[in-house]
Formats: C-alpha cells, structure tokens, sequence
C-alpha cells in the first residue's frame, strides 16, 4: 500500500478538512451546517471519524480531558513568523489589526504560494496532540518549531484553520447537539435520529467516542455505552415552579427536598484501583457543570475524598462553597468562584477552604446508578460518605406537606442559601435532562420575575458619548432554544456593567467577533457587531413581557418573549456553558408563573 509520512493515502488531508471548516464558518443557518458536516462525515472513514469529531470542536481530546496545547498568541505568531520568514513583531502588529491570527496566517501562506500538501487529518492531530504533551526544558523551542513545521505544508485555508486549534478559537460556532445531527443524518438518514444518540453522548460526554462506536459498531452499540469513572456525565438539570402546591400536585403528593447552595457544581470521580506510574494508586478526578476538569484547583475536596468517602469507585454529585472558618460562614458565590484557578491554588485553599455538598450519586463500586431510583440513591448516598469534614452529605427529606416545604424554603433564605430544591422521589438521574423531576424555588426578586435568567450574549451595539471609550454601549442578549439548538434572541442590556465590566466584555466579545450573524444564532436584530454565542451571564428583570422584536419563543404570528429592565447580575461562563442558559421553555414557564397571559 502506498504511504505518505506514515499515512494512508486514502485517507482525508487536513487541506480538504479546512475546506469544509472555510464553508462550516461561513453558513448562517444551522440546517446548512447539518447538511455540510453530514457532508464531511460520508466522506470521513471510521479510523478518522474521532479525529474529526474533535477538530470540529477546536480540540484534540475530548472536552472533559485536561489536555491543552499550551500556545498563547505570542508563541503562536513566532510559529506563523518562522513558517513564512518574517518577524513576530510583524505578525503581531498585523494581529492587532485584524484580530486574528488565522486570517494574518492564510494571508503570509498565500503570499509565500505555499501549495496544498498531502499532509493528513490523523498527522495533524498527533503532531497538535504531541505539542499538548510537551513538558519541561525546550518546550517552547518545540512548540513553536513543531507548529511552524506543519504551517509549512498547509495552503492559506487550512494554515488559517490550523493556527485557530492552538489557540482554543476555531470560530465555528458548532454545538454538540449539532453535531450529532450530522452523525444521524449521515449514518441513520435524519437528523431527527438524534435522539439514538444522545442518551449514550449525556452519559460519556464525547463525540469521538459516539463517532467512533456508531461507525464502527452501529447505533445499537452506542446505546449500550455506559457511564464509567473518569468520564463525565452530563449534569442533570432543573426547571422551576415557585408554588410548593403545585410541585405536590405535579409529584403525586410527595417530594425530596434538598438546599440549594450557590456555589459551583462538581462531580467527584474515585477510582481506588487505578493503575498509574506508581503502581495501583487511588485517582480522584473532578469536573465541573460544563465537563471541565478542575482536579488541580481543588486539593482539598481531593482530600475529603479520600478520607471520607467508603467505596472502591464512585461517582457523586455535589455543590462546593467556599467556607471562613473564623466566622463559620459560607462565602457568597463571588468569593467562592476565586477558587476556580490555575496559580497560587495552595494558599487560596488555605484562605478560602471548600465544602462539597453532595446530594446525589450516579455509579457506586462498577455499577451505574442512574437508572436507579432518587429514594435508592440516596441511601446509597448516605452509606457511602463518612463524616462531613469536607464532604457534607445531603440525604435531603421526604416531604407530603406544602406548608412543611415553604418553612425549609423560608429557613434556608434565613441563612444566606439560595431556595431548595424539589425532586421527584420515584426518578431516574436523566443525564443532560432539564425537567420537571427536578424543580428549584428560588428567593423572588422585588419586580414581578421571581427568579433571575442566565442568558448568552449575541452581539454589541457601539457605546455613545462616555461608553464610546468602552467599545460595547449595550449587549443583544439571548436564551437557549434546546428543541432547535439555536440562541435566539430576548433583550438588549446596557444597565448593571460597571466601566470596568463594560471594558472587559468589550475586550472578551472582541476576541470571539465574527462577520456576519452564527449560524445558530435566530434574531432579527442586527446588532454593531457579532460575536460567537459564548459569554454566559445572569441577569435580573422586572419581568417577562410578549414582543415582536424578539425570538425567544415565538409564535405562528411572530410574538415572542422578551425581558423588561434586564440588568447585569454576573458573569456565569465559569460554571456554565451557552447551552446551560436559561431555555425557552423555562421563559415561558416564569412568563406564566407571573400570573400574565
């Protein structure tokens, strides 16, 4: 068989991979997105198909493995100054004005006429794969000169795709639930097939791996796959009712009853007999509510974990706050997200120490528990944690009494919690579900929306007067529409920034701008610029009204849903993906719950 650098040569080049990421990037509709990777993926063969899977999300891993390749714009411009012999102080300037670095690259590979290689897909995920491993003396030499190796031997669109993967950015603005469209429609012929898919993705969170089975093995297999320790599980989710009545009702009279803290998530992993380096050591990995691994940033839950926790393996759900010993105090979440870093970790643990409160576990001594009843669960919660030194288990309450529920709701206000949270007691843990078998009451606000929503910048609109020094004057802003995995569009917010928080959005949407409106992206607001549906924020309102300006939730005339006062709370993309933002039918159900029709 003929070989090129060690490669098939059937095989598909990362020149005619760049191809379809130059139409992916381009398209402004989503079923054209479908129909293109659909495209790609009867092309892609089942030796390759993980590769691609990851490169689609700008990576060379799956999302919840700690694996980066380590570039920073600089290191990234000396690669592009050392392919095409010139200076980084040049490319750089260049960067600066046109704010990417994978247009500078197409435009210095076009000029230096370097010719489509056959450089291949599987290549260039190793060599991006071995830059991530590189550690120690030399790295950045290696780095650099690796890159530039490969600049070498790609043509202006796919050096413009290839330097985007580095630097986290490929600007293609895919979701996850998109792309299994592409598989169903590719391999099963209709996208609506997702469904076969995306029980098994909430359970292994990793479209490699659903490529891979479902081309090498059939739908069937990917169904059979299962939750396993080291790879996360899609979190389940809640909806909301404010009426403790009503959650009975919809219970059939009975519910579990838990606080509700305002920290972070994270899913705690245990595998006491895994093989390392070492020989047969415990591992303990955690990840957070949008698959990230932050293991390194917590050494004292890591802790907790081994000494409390009664198992061999396991998976357990929970909420971390940061606590002041001195006071016996839980820290407000601002405090608490100052955990979440990559430096001075020790000494922060130290000053801000963590409790995890765990309220559900999913996967006890190698078997799953997600089929599993709540009311099971949780006695197996409670079995398996010792103590509440830094794990606090929550077993939570069987409660029959709506009265009963609104004095735990009100007690839990009193010390500083953010409501409770109301499960039904005979329920599987659907992971990556959002409804009704988990409800959250939330303390009110003093306008008519009880509750605050997480919502996805669209766009800015350019500042006037004083805020023309900022850039951005005002935010379009938008909810996650899940049935059709688009944002669509429910107000515009230029109340709740500080100057500061005005500076910095501007400085983040600047780097995620694009030209023309993300295909996932439904508004018939146009705002000054575009940017990548990336930036989660909560806000607050006076309350959810009908317009026709806006998509969220619109109906066969055109009427949609809209907030009325939004002002800025926080930024939430820390602990939240875009497709972790309030929902539209979550909109409409607060619209309803305000007693308005």
């Amino acid at each position: 068989m003929n070989k090129c650098f060690g490669y098939n040569l059937q095989a598909m080049t990362f020149a005619h991979l760049s191809q379809y990421f130059e139409r992916l990037e381009q398209t402004s509709s989503r079923l054209a997105l479908i129909d293109t990777l659909a495209e790609l993926f009867k092309e892609t063969k089942a030796n390759e198909i993980k590769e691609i899977a990851y490169l689609i999300q700008g990576r060379v891993a799956p999302f919840y493995e700690a694996t980066e390749i380590g570039m920073s714009e600089k290191l990234v411009a000396a690669s592009i100054a050392r392919a095409y012999e010139t200076e980084k102080d040049q490319v750089l300037a260049e960067y600066g004005k046109v704010g990417d670095l994978g247009k500078v690259a197409e435009r210095w590979s076009a000029e230096s006429k370097v010719k489509s290689s056959e450089l291949r897909v599987k290549e260039v995920f190793e060599t991006l794969r071995k830059i991530a491993a590189m550690t120690g003396e030399g790295t950045v030499e290696f780095k650099v000169s690796t890159l530039a190796g490969l600049l070498n031997r790609a043509d202006a669109v796919a050096a413009k795709h290839l330097v985007r993967i580095p630097l986290g950015n490929n600007r293609l603005g895919i979701g996850d639930p998109t792309v299994l469209d592409g598989f169903a429609l590719a391999k099963l012929g209709d996208r609506k097939q997702r469904k076969l898919l995306e029980g098994a993705y909430n359970k292994v969170s990793d479209l490699g791996l659903i490529g891979e089975t479902l081309w090498n093995k059939g739908v069937g297999a990917v169904q059979k796959l299962e939750v396993a320790v080291g790879r996360p599980i899609r979190s389940q989710l809640c909806e909301r009712i404010s009426d403790p009545k009503l959650i009975l009702e919809k219970f059939g009279g009975e519910a579990h009853v838990q606080k509700k803290f305002d920290g972070f998530r994270v899913q705690i992993h245990l595998d006491r007999g895994q093989v390392t380096g070492a020989g047969r050591q415990p591992v303990v990995r955690l990840f957070s509510r949008n698959l990230e691994e932050t293991t390194a940033m917590f050494p004292d839950i890591i802790a907790g974990v081994l000494s409390q926790v009664k198992a061999d393996s396991i998976i357990l759900d929970s909420e971390a706050l940061a606590y002041n010993p001195e006071s016996e105090e839980y820290l407000p979440f601002q405090e608490t997200t100052k955990r979440r870093r990559k430096y001075d970790i020790e000494q922060t643990a130290k000053r801000l120490p963590l409790r995890a409160f765990v309220f559900d576990i999913m996967y006890l001594n190698g078997k799953s528990l997600v089929d599993m009843s709540l009311r099971e669960r949780i006695k197996y919660l409670a079995a398996s944690i010792k103590g509440d030194e830094v794990l606090i288990p929550q077993p939570g309450e069987f409660m029959t009494d709506a009265q009963k529920i609104e004095i735990d709701f009100q007690d839990a206000l009193s010390k500083g919690l953010e409501g409770l949270i109301v499960k039904r007691p005979n329920s599987l843990y659907e992971a990556g579900a959002r409804n009704f078998n988990w409800i959250k009451l939330k303390r009110h606000s003093s306008g008519e929306l009880k509750d605050t929503i997480d919502c996805v910048v669209l766009g800015y609109i350019f500042g006037r007067g004083k805020r023309a020094d900022f850039g951005a004057g005002a935010l379009l802003v938008g909810v996650y529409d899940k049935s059709k995995d688009e944002f669509v569009s429910v107000s515009k917010i230029g109340t709740g920034l500080t100057d500061e928080e005005w500076r910095e959005i501007f400085a983040r949407a600047e780097k995620i701008k694009v030209s023309h409106k993300p295909a996932r992206v439904n508004s018939r607001i146009t705002p000054s610029v575009w940017v990548q549906p990336q930036i989660v924020i909560e806000v607050l309102a006076d309350e959810i009204t009908r317009s026709p300006l806006h998509t969220a939730g619109q109906d066969e005339l055109g009427i949609g849903y809209a907030l009325r006062f939004p002002r800025l709370v926080r930024f939430r993309e820390a602990d939240k993906r875009p497709e972790d933002a309030t929902t539209v039918k979550e909109l409409i159900s607060l619209f309803g719950q305000q007693g308005k029709q």
